[in-house]
């Protein structure tokens, strides 16, 4: 009978990997906090209406990625392919905007697309995010900005650049559809399936297609279907990113993948992840998705950052924690001295020490062996001689000193050694 195997586009997340992941979560959280943004949790599933409104049914992730099924009472639910709507929807039903505004949370978690597995994109995948909703400023999108770059700045990752593009608001975007509608009708036979779609759902995605990159060339630019309105609101977002000392680049082909964005649009590129996976994370401003989902207006900005793809930078440039030792073995000098030294273990964790038990009954040796390899500080030794008088014996794995002590001490010295080293 063949081992099962873990399904097409998935990963494992072995213990040695473990503390990478997590170092990149929670220095997202601690900079996330600093800038005053609070933790939010929301389901792994939702109805699969909310992503149809709001992510946009005209676009990829709605129309050939999303993972859906219906359950046992008829009801059509999706594994979240993206943070933003659900997040808004439980900031919004809560009435959290009505007690302040803007409301700052920040989320982690795994989402689900249906996309072909390749390097960077996988069918179940981490992001994690912010959102501040409730407020339609120039400084909220800059501060919104800012929390990525300091996030990425506190990481210790450098090669970063940020795109940075503005779509205007809905009559601009009306302007722009038209003229890109009146630019791609004559090429329509030289675009590809998906971009002659999109030609009638949703032209600005044309710019996102990489098939097409020739003819996206040639394309008009938003810049003319532009307000003076929205120019003056992009014009000083780039002003306060510009007095926070974060570079950027303007790029006027830069169209997220998901419909609700308006106004200040954004990515973060990495020149260490090549081709159409290059982006680390990117976001917006979305002022008309509270409408679409069915709630009063309410504008919000955020982003979302891909911690798979944000690891692979940290690795690739060397970066991660620093790897902790704080922990010691407990051994048994024979397989009769097994009890007492659980007990010894479960003293030591008592007194607030990572003690694990090796109740193994392989060689003396191969056992302190183990505890070096598993990373240990220290191994505390417990034999017949030690059980008798209600002491241990521990060693430290670096320097060889060894001491026989009471237990109580020998908690005490490891105490010590471990919060100094």
């Amino acid at each position: 009978m063949p081992a099962i195997t873990r399904p097409r586009g998935t990963n494992d997340l072995l213990p040695a990997e473990a503390p990478l992941r997590q170092w990149v979560l929670d220095t997202h959280a601690r900079v996330a906090a600093a800038h005053g943004y609070e933790p939010i949790d929301t389901p792994v599933f939702e109805a699969t209406e909310l992503y149809e409104r709001g992510t946009g049914a005209g676009t990829d992730v709605v129309e050939k990625e999303m993972f859906s099924f219906t359950d046992r009472g008829g009801r059509g639910l999706t594994l979240r392919p993206e943070g933003t709507p659900g997040v808004l929807r439980a900031v919004l039903a809560a009435h959290l905007d009505q007690e302040r505004r803007p409301v700052r949370v920040h989320y982690a978690g795994p989402m689900f697309r249906y996309a072909r597995p390749q390097a960077g994109r996988y069918h179940e995948f981490w992001q994690l995010g912010i959102e501040a909703i409730g407020e339609r400023s120039p400084a909220l999108d800059a501060e919104v900005i800012e929390v990525a770059w300091r996030f990425y700045e506190a990481l210790g990752i450098s090669g970063l650049s940020l795109q940075l593009n503005t779509l205007g608001d809905v009559d601009d975007r009306l302007r722009y559809r038209a003229a890109l509608v009146e630019y791609y009708t004559p090429l329509r036979n030289r675009l590809c399936e998906d971009c002659q779609r999109r030609l009638e759902v949703n032209p600005l995605r044309l710019l996102d297609c990489k098939r097409d990159a020739g003819l996206v060339a040639g394309a008009p630019q938003i810049g003319p279907s532009l307000s003076s309105e929205s120019q003056g609101f992009f014009s000083q977002v780039t002003d306060l990113l510009t007095a926070a000392a974060i570079p950027f680049s303007l790029n006027p082909r830069l169209v997220r993948g998901l419909d609700y964005y308006a106004h200040t649009t954004f990515e973060l590129w990495h020149e260490s992840l090549q081709g159409a996976q290059n982006a680390v994370g990117g976001g917006g401003r979305y002022d008309g998705l509270a409408e679409v989902l069915g709630f009063p207006p309410v504008p919000g900005s955020g982003y979302a950052l891909g911690v798979e793809r944000t690891m692979a930078v940290c690795r690739e440039q060397g970066l991660g924690p620093a790897p902790r030792r704080d922990r010691v073995v407990v051994l048994g000098v024979s397989r009769t001295d097994a009890p007492t030294a659980a007990g010894v273990a479960r003293r030591l964790r008592a007194a607030g020490i990572a003690a694990v038990l090796d109740a193994s009954d392989r060689r003396l040796d191969r056992r302190l062996a183990s505890a070096a390899r598993q990373g240990a500080r220290a191994v505390v030794l417990v034999g017949a001689e030690e059980a008798a008088a209600g002491s241990a014996t521990w060693k430290d794995l670096d320097t060889g000193r060894q001491e026989t002590a009471p237990v109580a001490e020998v908690a005490t010295g490891l105490r010590h050694l471990l919060g100094a080293g």
